[in-house]
């Protein structure tokens, strides 16, 4: 009975999870994040380069030089990632939703974010210390990180909204067969593409003469740091990051709670801290996407590396080395899926408890020793392929120091996955003596 009760409930629980992971919105969310993430990991090795490579080679004037390439690669990076999520969102939110042209939506949301911006911002004079007030510009404050969640959420709303004006056949423009698609298209969404774009300019004018404020500080101050502050907080991205992964124990990839609840503000996080570090700034956060990967996930979702090793070490059965020796390779690079499904770790009980455990454990340790300032706050966005102790030293932006951490952490998780894989092992015997005994009756 109880059994069957705790089978329901796994059930309800996968359904319900996949259903949030296969919401449109939140999967348009995840697949924008994931087109535009090239462009964040190039920001980081850019910085990494210009603040720890050039300073090796150069100095003064000649260091300033070289520093110039990775500033570029930061404004054409970081320094817009608002403006590139408005119209990625838009695009990939409509291509989802079987809109007939998906780059329509994407000018659209570009638009609209474009029309939400401040009329008058602040910005640096060369060579001053006080900013000034401009007109007729548009400011890296706002179009990178800190308009990070008005691009997501202009995106996405403006999208709806034009899609819904554009299936209102009364607005439609048709002019004939004769005339080339394009045209025809363009002239179909003409009216809906003016009431979308006029509906945002209206609501920018009116928080502009009536409140002297603007949609992007708006969105920032209600939504995207209390947000922010929740999620990335220490209890709530492992409350999160651990449900996501124990959805992977019953064979649901961790990206869907992941990827939609942590990604989005833990990137944000990162962006910061990379553009604070490129600056000379004081870092401002721990708890970022690449420090996740860095310490929660050696060799994938689960730190599953220190599962291979404890195999290699203890175990005594030929499959479960078999799978570890296939195994090893991809999960240099954190792809684990082999060990998850081929050890299994899927709706393999013993093995769920460390699989969710020990990436808290590896997150603790680190977050601690951070916290601590034994090493250095993560600055660097690395691929998440990079395999364990490189990782951490190339996002810690060289601090030896983190690569003891990682060597620390893996230590503990192989002690964790110890006792586990025994009773596993105990387990998988205990099952085929008992199929062996089934077949002879």
């Amino acid at each position: 009975m109880e059994a069957s009760k705790s089978h329901k409930f796994l059930d309800k629980f996968s359904e319900v999870a996949g259903r949030i992971g296969n919401q449109v919105h939140l999967r348009s969310l995840r697949d924008a994040f994931a087109t535009i993430m090239p462009l964040f990991i190039l920001a980081g090795l850019g910085t990494l380069i210009n603040n720890v490579v050039f300073p090796w080679i150069a100095t003064g004037k000649t260091l300033a030089n070289l520093q110039t390439w990775g500033t570029l690669i930061a404004n054409g990076t970081l320094n817009i990632a608002g403006l590139m999520l408005a119209p990625v969102v838009g695009f990939i939110l409509a291509r989802n939703k079987g809109y007939r042209s998906p780059l329509t939506a994407a000018v659209i949301s570009l638009a609209s974010l474009v029309i939400m911006m401040p009329i008058t911002t602040q910005m640096m004079p060369v060579g001053k210390t006080a900013a000034i007030n401009v007109t007729g510009g548009l400011s890296f404050a706002n179009l990178g990180t800190t308009g990070m969640f008005a691009g997501i959420i202009i995106g996405l709303v403006a999208t709806e909204i034009f899609i819904r004006l554009s299936n209102i056949k009364h607005l439609q423009i048709h002019l004939g067969d004769q005339i080339p698609p394009a045209v025809g298209d363009s002239f179909n969404s003409l009216i809906p593409a003016l009431i979308t774009l006029s509906i945002f300019a209206l609501i920018g004018a009116l928080l502009i003469v009536l409140w002297n404020s603007n949609l992007i500080a708006l969105i920032t101050t209600i939504i995207q740091e209390p947000l922010r502050r929740l999620n990335t907080s220490l209890p709530g991205m492992l409350v999160i990051y651990s449900c996501g992964n124990f959805l992977y124990t019953l064979g649901i990839h961790q990206a869907v709670i992941n990827g939609t609840l942590l990604d989005p503000v833990l990137l944000v996080n990162m962006a910061k801290n990379t553009a604070a570090y490129a600056a000379h700034k004081t870092i401002p956060y721990i708890m970022t996407n690449t420090f996740r990967d860095t310490f929660g996930m050696m060799g994938g979702t689960g730190s599953t590396i220190a599962l291979l090793i404890a195999v290699f070490m203890f175990s005594r059965i030929r499959a479960n080395r078999d799978v570890a020796a296939l195994s090893v390779v991809p999960g240099l690079f954190n792809i684990n899926e082999p060990v998850i499904f081929g050890f299994p770790i899927v709706f393999n009980i013993p093995m769920m408890i460390p699989f969710v455990l020990n990436p808290v454990i590896g997150i603790l340790i680190a977050y601690a020793a951070t916290a601590m300032n034994l090493m250095n706050r993560v600055v660097v966005m690395v691929p998440w392929t990079t395999p364990p102790l490189i990782s951490g030293f190339l996002a810690t932006a060289g601090d030896w120091r983190a690569v003891v951490v990682q060597i620390l952490i893996l230590v503990i998780n192989i002690i964790v996955y110890i006792p586990f894989l025994k009773v596993s092992e105990k387990v998988t015997a205990k099952q085929a003596e008992q199929a062996k005994a089934a077949a002879k009756s």
